[in-house]
């Protein structure tokens, strides 16, 4: 189903160590609008869609954000790599070095562990698509915080990057959209009472 290729879809680099800057970023490693949400919500998603059109298309962005959640991770291990636990306690994420270390963890900016409640998956195709285009929104919205929170020029071409592909999950989720109420409007696809049909 998958290939995977043993390089980051974009090198990620960091001028210099900066824990406060990881204690931000990881909110897109395991916060509720960050990568680990998006890439289980849309591979969980794509099983009750109608057209194949939308199921490749969550097929192929879930799997791409998993990709970015590794790229996530890679920029987050790179400002915190050799950090002291001085420094931890400085940057005010003293909670991430007594239970993690250097490792990573699914968690937001102050530290709560990623919940399965950050997925929606009702079922609707239409509802979950909409879904599906209000959480690139926000994670877009996200990066944009990040990015002007930054001063590293590197942090932030990849946070550019970041944010320049939720762009375009949008707008590929939104032709998805198109595809769904079209197949919907025909009508033996209508919504009748307790009885939906679906042709295969």
């Amino acid at each position: 189903m998958w290939i995977y290729e043993k390089t980051l879809e974009r090198p990620v680099r960091v001028s210099r160590p900066d824990l406060k800057a990881a204690k931000m970023i990881i909110s897109q490693y395991g916060g509720p609008d960050g990568e680990l949400s998006a890439s289980l919500r849309y591979l969980n998603q794509r099983y009750s869609m109608p057209t194949d059109m939308a199921k490749s298309v969550l097929t192929d962005i879930g799997t791409e954000e998993l990709a970015h959640m590794e790229m996530i991770a890679a920029l987050v291990h790179k400002l915190t790599d050799g950090a002291p636990p001085e420094a931890f306690i400085e940057a005010g994420w003293e909670g991430q070095w007594v239970q993690h270390d250097h490792g990573l963890f699914w968690t937001d900016v102050n530290g709560v562990p990623w919940s399965a409640k950050y997925i929606a998956c009702l079922g609707d195709p239409i509802t979950d698509m909409m879904e599906n285009m209000a959480a690139e929104q926000k994670a877009r919205t996200t990066y944009e915080h990040l990015i002007a929170a930054m001063d590293d020029p590197c942090v932030i071409d990849t946070l550019r990057f970041l944010w320049e592909r939720e762009v375009v999950h949008f707008q590929r989720f939104g032709e998805a959209l198109n595809t769904i109420q079209e197949w919907m409007s025909k009508s033996k696809h209508v919504w009748c009472g307790c009885d939906m049909k679906k042709s295969k």
